[in-house]
């Protein structure tokens, strides 16, 4: 009996197109209406932590998802979904549903004011679900706050110079004299934190939260020293009251010092995205024996390289023993050939020709049903 080609498809999400699961679904579509049942297919749907790693490992774990009333970046309510997977022991959870940038206009984009604590109340739901592990993605924030607003959600207590409660955003952070977390939530210390962090930036300086990511955010050239100032006044309160210097950690300074908040409050362990949903989606296991691994996401170019997805897929495939990997995008930018030295061997856009923004968006999924056809024939 002879074995058959074994395809996995294992892409990223298309933003403002597919998600990674609507993508790999596409891609089964082209490769199916040509050869049908010729090919062995495992579809693997991927993310890095940012926007899409929720629904990914959703659909990877099997799990449910739920959504929750929580504090939007500037104090307004906000609806944010998370994830239980489906045997119940570890929710997913994207701290731009609470926190993110996308939900604060423009014009409204100031990191002295925006909060993490919704972030908190969608780590309170997730404790409220009883599960034992926390996979944290931290992409995308609006914030600037080091982490305070999540701390005082999850019961602890900030107080100002004034031994009054501290106002919430980054700008407070300068006035912070004592932080109090005796009445932290106590399920905490029973449940394992990993943190989807996929930047190396320390807290402070000018590779650091504020310098790097503040003006992203809405901060002005004039913002950025003060913001600095308040978020290493937060670590020095904080070193304080868990005996722990974390401000030179890389990836401290990830979403705006979320990342020093999450080490030095709560014992997170800051892991790089990719590589969590490789392991929680068993990828090693299940890419062993593949003839062909197909990965992709919107965009690929030189920065690519730098733990995004498509260079994740590839590394872990190589390392398994497969010997063609192939990246579908939407675009190929400036430096794309670099991804050609870190596991990749072809890729290729999916844009039919020239087109506009809009048009590529609507017509992603066809784009890319027609391209994945091409791509199986060489394996046919």
């Amino acid at each position: 009996m002879m074995v058959k080609p074994k395809i996995v498809i294992a892409p990223d999400s298309f933003k403002e197109s597919m998600t990674a699961k609507q993508a790999a679904n596409a891609i089964e579509r082209g490769i199916r209406s040509a050869y049908g049942e010729a090919f062995e297919i495992d579809i693997i749907p991927m993310a890095d932590g940012g926007e899409g790693t929720t629904q990914s490992l959703a659909d990877g774990l099997k799990g449910t998802l739920y959504e929750k009333k929580v504090t939007g970046p500037l104090g307004e309510k906000v609806t944010a979904t998370y994830a239980i997977s489906g045997d119940g022991s570890t929710a997913i959870i994207e701290m731009a549903e609470a926190s993110g940038l996308h939900l604060v206009p423009k014009e409204k984009r100031n990191p002295f004011l925006t909060t993490t604590f919704g972030t908190g109340e969608l780590i309170k739901a997730a404790l409220d679900k009883n599960v034992s592990k926390i996979i944290l993605g931290i992409g995308g924030s609006a914030t600037n706050d080091g982490g305070a607003g999540m701390i005082e959600a999850l019961g602890g207590v900030l107080y100002s110079s004034e031994n009054n409660l501290l106002n919430r955003g980054g700008g407070a952070l300068i006035q912070l004299t004592e932080i109090e977390l005796s009445h932290l939530d106590p399920r905490l210390k029973s449940v394992e934190i990993e943190v989807a962090c996929d930047v190396d930036n320390p807290l402070l300086g000018p590779n650091g939260a504020s310098a790097v990511y503040g003006p992203q955010k809405g901060a002005t050239e004039e913002m950025i020293v003060p913001l600095d100032d308040a978020l290493r006044n937060f670590h020095e309160v904080i070193s304080k009251a868990t005996n722990k210097d974390v401000k030179d950690i890389p990836g401290s300074g990830a979403a705006g010092g979320l990342g020093a908040g999450l080490l030095a409050v709560l014992d997170a362990k800051l892991t790089p995205g990719i590589d969590i949903v490789l392991k929680e989606t068993d990828f090693s296991n299940r890419v062993k024996n593949a003839d062909l691994v197909i990965t992709g996401e919107g965009r690929i170019d030189s920065q690519t390289i730098y733990g995004k997805t498509p260079i994740g897929v590839a590394k872990a495939a190589k390392q398994n023993g497969v010997s063609k990997v192939i990246a579908l995008c939407g675009t190929l930018g400036k430096g794309y050939e670099a991804v050609y030295e870190h596991g990749i061997d072809a890729t290729f856009s999916i844009a039919p020709g020239p087109c506009q923004l809009e048009e590529a968006v609507i017509n992603g999924e066809k784009y890319l049903e027609g391209v994945a056809r091409n791509v199986a024939s060489v394996y046919h």
